[in-house]
């Protein structure tokens, strides 16, 4: 059967779940494109980021609502599109569409929740198993996840990632070097990428309560800011009771996670 984009596009915008075989096909088309991304993205302003959605399908429409669909808004996703919320097929659904329909509009980063391990537990796996009672919905997902781009940089300033700062990381261009095609590992600085977290108070590196990556503190930005002449870090991952948080001097933003859209996971350049 012939793979309509456009199609797929305006039935998940009302809410409905794709057939099996058109996930199949967008997802391994997603891939190819995906495998030709570098791990670091390089793009332009205007751009709407958009930090962690969780499978909130409404709130995404809603973001759309507010900023625009695309193609007539650049967005960039920060991670974490799945688990928690009761739509997350609809949400990466309609999201590896317009990868696919519009790749050089929207842009996806991958976060610690585009795992096998993660999803499996927190709820993905059983809402793919419920929907479509076969785990190859899930699979192509969760195959496609392993080729999601590790960072963006907007206009060579503002570092963009889902979690935060590696201590094996020092210069950018380091992160060229990582092998990120494959399964989030325990240790090392992929898992550093998607699972680390700023902390008010420290200045280097330390344990992360989570059990995976790291906390650092604002010396660490500075540092890692002046030796790779960026201005700012721009990241998701972490709750915020306020919608957002801006640490460290305004060099680190932080956008929250699981809130409505009326207390922003939309920010502008």
């Amino acid at each position: 059967m012939k793979l309509d984009v456009d199609d797929c596009i305006e039935r998940l915008y009302k809410g409905q779940v794709l057939e099996e075989w058109e996930i199949v096909q967008i997802c391994a088309r997603v891939e190819e494109l995906l495998i030709d991304e570098p791990n670091i993205v390089h793009i332009s302003a205007p751009v709407t980021v958009i930090g962690d959605v969780h499978g909130q399908f409404h709130d995404l429409l809603e973001i759309f609502a507010i900023g625009g669909r695309v193609p007539s808004t650049n967005y960039l996703f920060l991670g974490d599109y799945v688990d928690r919320g009761q739509h997350s097929v609809e949400t990466i659904s309609l999201l590896v569409s317009l990868k696919l329909r519009y790749p050089q509009r929207i842009h996806l980063l991958r976060g610690n929740h585009e795992s096998r391990n993660i999803t499996k537990t927190y709820g993905f796996y059983a809402e793919c198993m419920h929907k479509y009672q076969t785990s190859m919905v899930w699979k192509a997902f969760t195959d496609l996840f392993d080729c999601l781009s590790l960072t963006v940089i907007i206009d060579d300033s503002i570092f963009c990632v889902h979690g935060g700062l590696s201590p094996s990381i020092v210069l950018v261009d380091q992160l060229k070097m990582l092998d990120r095609f494959g399964e989030i590992p325990h240790e090392g600085p992929l898992a550093d990428l998607v699972w680390s977290d700023p902390h008010v108070g420290a200045e280097g590196f330390g344990r992360s309560p989570r059990g995976a990556g790291y906390t650092f503190g604002s010396q660490v930005v500075e540092k890692f800011l002046h030796a790779n002449r960026l201005s700012h870090i721009l990241r998701a991952h972490q709750l915020c009771m306020e919608g957002f948080q801006v640490l460290f001097n305004d060099k680190l933003s932080t956008f929250a996670t699981d809130r409505p859209v009326s207390q922003t996971r939309l920010y502008y350049f």
